[in-house]
């Protein structure tokens, strides 16, 4: 330790720790010291050293700042648009058509209002896949939440949608001071050709990047790929190249038994991101099959997807939610436990956005995303198991205070550099123009 005082001290609270066997726990009146940017020390002694900031965090748990592993912030702007529809209409009549309204301005104010929501709700990084991502990066420089950023493309866009999404990745690759990190982002297999996927996953070796795209989202595109080309869509990420790369895969609801060896196989990194509240709401008869990719080592991480067909960016409720859907599609009570939905909450969301070396736990060395969450309401009260509390009782309002790289960006539920009110009053002017469908056009078309 330096003789400087710290940035800042965190008093008083008690913190979720991974063990060496990376088993959850917790350590009760800890002091946690940050400078620069890092974790310098999560100790459980009395002393408090000097720090330029201090916070007195009594009653309150710290954890490590929730990662949303899969979402398209700004489509916050459509939040409620698009409501009781089958996947395909939800697409093609409504979802598509205003999506081809879309301006940069448009883009950055959903981004802005989507960093809000994710702050406050404790949220500290997201990886997010869309268009007019320029505009996302520098949202997200500004308001110094993290970020994992792809420029999404179709193949119908021919080779330029291909190389804008590599120009993207490439140009804001570790900007922010390092909170940017970049992956390409081609949209889906139905949606992006063979050719083209093979085109990427040789772009992602040459340049070492990852490759962020949705695949077997929900088992009518796995029964649909399979009656038309006679394999799945993991089955096409393999063949195509893109399992050799460090691949996230978003959904992943109609993977099958056929796809766990293949996936099992593949030389590159692979997660899986589950985001369950979309799922229900699309009535999908299967969910993300965590219990058989944990089984194979995948981590999965927790996402929202976007607030159009989610209508929320919580991940407060993504975890509650996996760990009640896990229970009920398995049959079994003990799967999944509290203490194993915060492993997919911390760790595992961390890995599966490539950052597990440095994010996912509070521990010397790694980045100071922490989030302080109150548990003296009435509805968190008394605690006898603190793992099930975090879980099923708290929610994303108990988050008081989230820090990114020892920044504080909001404080005792006040956000400290987003200003809400006037997004919201902008949004409200563009709403028209960006609702207007009577032009007859959409981006693309949804025919799985």
């Amino acid at each position: 330790m330096t003789d400087s005082p710290a940035d800042l001290v965190i008093t008083g609270c008690t913190v979720l720790v991974h063990d060496d066997q990376e088993r959850v726990g917790f350590e009760e009146n800890a002091t946690i010291v940050v400078r620069d940017g890092v974790i310098e020390s999560v100790t459980t002694s009395a002393e408090s050293p000097p720090a330029a900031e201090h916070l007195d965090a009594r009653g309150q748990v710290a954890l490590p700042g929730l990662v949303n592993c899969h979402t398209h912030a700004p489509m916050v702007a459509l939040r409620g648009v698009a409501e009781d529809l089958p996947t395909e209409e939800w697409f093609n009549d409504v979802v598509w058509p205003i999506e081809s309204n879309l301006t940069a301005r448009d883009v950055e104010l959903g981004a802005r209002l989507a960093c809000a929501e994710m702050i406050r709700a404790g949220v500290t990084c997201f990886a997010d896949h869309y268009f007019s991502m320029d505009t996302v990066a520098s949202v997200v420089e500004e308001c110094g939440m993290r970020a994992h950023l792809g420029e999404a493309y179709f193949s119908s866009q021919g080779p330029q949608g291909r190389e804008k999404s590599l120009e993207f990745a490439l140009r804001h690759r570790g900007a922010a001071g390092g909170r940017i990190t970049t992956a390409l982002a081609p949209h889906a297999p139905y949606t992006v050709t063979d050719d083209d996927l093979a085109a990427t996953a040789e772009l992602a070796r040459e340049h070492g990047l990852p490759v962020h795209l949705h695949a077997s989202e929900n088992r009518d595109q796995t029964e649909t790929s399979l009656e038309r080309h006679g394999v799945t869509p993991i089955e096409v990420l393999a063949r195509t190249g893109i399992l050799d790369t460090d691949v996230l895969i978003a959904h992943g609801t109609g993977i099958l038994d056929r796809d766990l060896p293949v996936l099992a196989g593949a030389s590159g990194r692979v997660a899986v991101a589950t985001a369950p509240r979309g799922y229900l709401k699309f009535a999908w008869p299967t969910t993300t099959p965590v219990r058989a990719l944990h089984s194979l080592g995948i981590p999965v991480g927790l996402a929202t997807d976007g607030a159009a067909s989610n209508n929320s960016l919580d991940v407060w409720e993504s975890m509650a939610l996996t760990a009640l859907l896990q229970k009920s599609t398995t049959g079994d009570p003990r799967w999944l436990t509290s203490r194993q939905a915060l492993h997919h909450a911390t760790l595992q969301s961390a890995r599966a956005v490539g950052l597990g070396d440095t994010l996912g736990t509070l521990a010397p060395g790694r980045r100071a995303d922490i989030v302080l969450v109150d548990l003296t309401g009435p509805h968190t009260q008394p605690v006898h198991d603190l793992a099930a509390t975090l879980v099923h009782s708290a929610r994303s309002s108990d988050v008081r205070t989230t820090i990114v790289d020892g920044r504080i960006l909001m404080r005792d539920r006040e956000l400290l550099t987003l200003d809400v009110a006037e997004v919201v009053r902008e949004l409200g002017e563009r709403m028209p123009a960006l609702l207007d469908r009577g032009h007859g056009k959409r981006i693309q078309n949804y025919d799985t």
